[in-house]
């Protein structure tokens, strides 16, 4: 250790005289290191007080001395001057050699002087620092305890994991990982619905608040209504058997001509009309079609009425409709007037058709009941202001009231697609009023109201309660009897329909699978497209087509749509082997060129029941027809023959019937048929014959067959196939 430590030259000041600078230039006691040259080992700690006075040293001991000690003071001299640096000169400790550029004033340099000179240390170092502390450092203080944030969280019908965790504030895998231990495998994109929701938020010690629905009801009518309110006019729906003469009523309350423009004098769509009184009141008169088909369109029909007036022929009587039209009514519960049309024949039976109606609790005011009925005569134009009072009458007993002010509501009576116009619907506004540029929800759609157009083809601006309006500007064609609300601006609108279009894709169906193991015997399909005028029609059509039921064969209605043929179904048609219905709709031009290259045949109808007769024919074509065989004859061989030309034949002899050539023919051997096919030749005496009867001898041939035995009956018969129908 002393061996490596750096000599200490000490030069004392203790002497008052001055000394000669060439012996030691030096004042104070000054310290400093230097490394001690070998040679000089003896001279380890000079001091001046420990020389004797007395002693004398030669001149050149004395000459070397002063040598040495000048070479000591000028190295002094050099590490003091570096040691002591002059102020006011930058602090720049130079490691490399002098570069000017290395005294140029930088920015670095003017905000950090002594960056060069401090090592920074590594973020290695400091961690390891930090940990040292912790683990130095005793554990007398406690840890701080956060209290836990109880949130309100709401939770809407379906809400994905991750912004579930966004709204409790916590980790999205800790959600997972509790699903996870729940048997629940799930992602962070993964909906859950709104049961699972409100759990997941109480296990994570949360409040759970399920959010509202947007507030607008559609289904419910208002018990108060609210703004401008007055009694409006009463909505009565006419409703009776198949050509009883509903639409000719109306014809003539309206003098007007509305039958003569329908096929086969049957209504098939739902209209709606307002008449005006003599004393200037308003009635709407909604007509529905009375044929078995339309079951539907008479439900919707008596769901928004206020009074349904029953029509029934006094020649005919009740009939099937009829009474299911008593059934809708009171299923609604709304009262009923019975009208008594044709009373003009001489064939009428009045008291006849009262008797029935009591069955049904109609009993008439003359038979002490309280069912108004009316005898009129739609073509004489008899008893019509009796009618029409009668209505009146019923409608004040009613009080029907509405607001003239508030926003609109309705439902929609009939729907369709315009070429022009696009979707069009007819609408009945039940409160409120509707004006030109409203914004509306309707259904599975949201629209503006571009246009209205009133039951006389009178573009209107607004629409007051009870009064039948078609609207256009609706995004897309809705569904017959859906509800129409008007919203206060285009927002609204579009947050309402989207959150219908939740709500409805959450429905999901899902399938009965008891029997899905089930021997199950698959059934031929006859794909159809329909594409009607109006969406009640296509509706009635689809309803009446799947009421069709055979245990081979099928209806699959693959599209029902409203609107025009075109290309796309026309196309779809040839891709499906479907039939391709048009009921009172015609293709367009592109369609029609596309099914004359494609050879699809477009089948058009204007009556129901007509494209059902076709529908229920083309089922029938699928059918497998029955098989009907009928014995001819049998003969039993009694020897075989070898004929070269000919190969084996059979010497028979018939034992009953005739046995035909060309007909069909079994070999039965033991009671078991080892062969089917059909009867070649018959030979009898050389001679080849088209038939041979009883106890007649033979030879026959069958063709490919040639393993004959005696006694083998030979069968002969005709199978006939009859086609089956539905």
């Amino acid at each position: 250790m002393e061996k490596n430590k750096k000599k200490t030259l000490t030069i004392s000041s203790n002497f008052k005289k001055k000394i000669d600078t060439s012996s030691i230039s030096s004042t104070g006691k000054k310290s400093y290191s230097i490394e001690k040259k070998k040679p000089f080992r003896a001279n380890k700690s000079y001091n001046r007080n420990n020389i004797p006075s007395g002693q004398n040293f030669n001149k050149d001991t004395k000459k070397k001395n002063f040598a040495r000690k000048f070479v000591e003071q000028q190295a002094t001299k050099e590490f003091i001057k570096k040691d002591n640096k002059p102020v006011g000169k930058s602090k720049l400790k130079l490691k490399n050699p002098i570069d000017k550029r290395d005294f140029k004033l930088t920015v670095s340099r003017a905000l950090n002087v002594e960056e060069i000179e401090i090592k920074q240390r590594s973020l290695a170092s400091v961690k390891r620092a930090r940990l040292k502390e912790k683990k130095n450092k005793p554990d007398t203080e406690e840890k701080k305890e956060f209290k836990k944030v109880i949130r309100e969280v709401k939770i809407p019908e379906q809400i994905s994991i991750q912004e579930l965790s966004n709204r409790m504030a916590e980790k999205s895998n800790e959600i997972i990982k509790f699903l996870f231990n729940m048997k629940v495998v799930a992602t962070i994109n993964h909906n859950i619905d709104k049961d699972t929701a409100e759990y997941i938020v109480k296990e994570f010690g949360h409040k759970p608040v399920i959010e509202d629905k947007p507030s607008i009801e559609l289904g419910k009518k208002n018990a108060e209504f609210q703004g401008e309110v007055k009694s409006r006019p009463p909505v009565v729906t006419i409703m009776g058997h198949v050509d009883h003469g509903k639409t000719s009523l109306l014809d003539a309350l309206r003098d007007s001509d509305v039958v003569s423009g329908e096929h086969g004098g049957i209504t098939q769509h739902i209209g709606a009309y307002q008449v005006k009184t003599g004393d200037n009141k308003l009635i709407t008169f909604i007509d529905t079609p009375g044929h078995a088909a339309f079951t539907e369109m008479r439900a919707r029909g008596s769901k928004i009425t206020d009074i349904v007036v029953l029509v029934v022929a006094a020649d005919d009587g009740i009939k099937p409709q009829t009474v299911e039209a008593i059934k809708h009514a009171k299923a609604a519960k709304v009262p009923i007037i019975v009208a008594i049309n044709k009373c003009d024949l001489p064939e009428k039976n009045i008291s006849k058709i009262k008797n029935e109606m009591m069955q049904y609790e109609l009993i008439a005011e003359d038979l002490s009941g309280d069912t108004l009925f009316v005898e009129v005569s739609a073509l004489k134009k008899l008893n019509l202001d009796k009618l029409k009072e009668s209505i009146l009458l019923q409608s004040e007993i009613l009080d029907l009231k509405a607001s003239y002010s508030e926003s609109a509501r309705g439902v929609v009576i009939e729907s369709k697609i315009d070429k022009g116009k696009g979707p069009v619907s007819t609408l009945l506004i039940n409160n409120g009023k509707l004006n030109k540029g409203d914004f509306f929800v309707c259904g599975d759609t949201w629209g503006k109201v571009r246009a209205m157009i009133n039951y006389e083809g009178k573009i209107v601006s607004e629409a007051l309660p009870s009064m039948p309006v078609e609207i256009l500007g609706m995004n897309n064609s809705v569904l017959a009897g859906a509800n129409f609300i008007v919203t206060q601006n285009e927002d609204e609108a579009k947050k309402m329909f989207e959150f219908r279009k939740e709500s409805k894709s959450e429905k999901v169906s899902v399938k009965d699978k008891t029997t899905l193991f089930d021997k199950d015997k698959k059934k031929d399909e006859l794909n159809i497209i329909i594409k009607s005028d109006v969406q009640g029609s296509n509706e009635a059509l689809k309803m009446a087509i799947e009421k069709i039921k055979h245990n081979e064969v099928e209806a699959k209605i693959i599209l029902s749509d409203i609107g025009m043929i075109n290309e796309t179904d026309v196309s779809l048609a040839k891709a499906s082997n479907a039939i391709l219905i048009g009921f009172n709709v015609k293709p367009n031009r592109e369609a029609k060129k596309l099914a004359d290259e494609q050879k699809i045949n477009i089948k058009f109808f204007n009556i129901i029941y007509e494209a059902l007769d076709y529908i229920e024919k083309s089922l029938s074509g699928l059918l497998e027809p029955d098989i009907k065989e009928t014995v001819l004859g049998s003969a039993e061989i009694k020897k075989i023959f070898k004929v070269s030309n000919a190969g084996r034949i059979a010497g028979s002899k018939v034992i009953s019937g005739e046995i035909k050539s060309k007909s069909k023919a079994r070999v039965i051997r033991d009671g078991v048929v080892v062969f089917s096919g059909e009867i070649f030749s018959i030979f009898k005496e050389k001679n080849q014959v088209k038939e041979v009867g009883t106890g007649q001898e033979c030879g026959i041939s069958i063709k490919d067959f040639i393993d004959f035995k005696e006694k083998d009956v030979i069968e002969s018969y005709l199978s006939e196939e009859i086609q089956r129908s539905i």
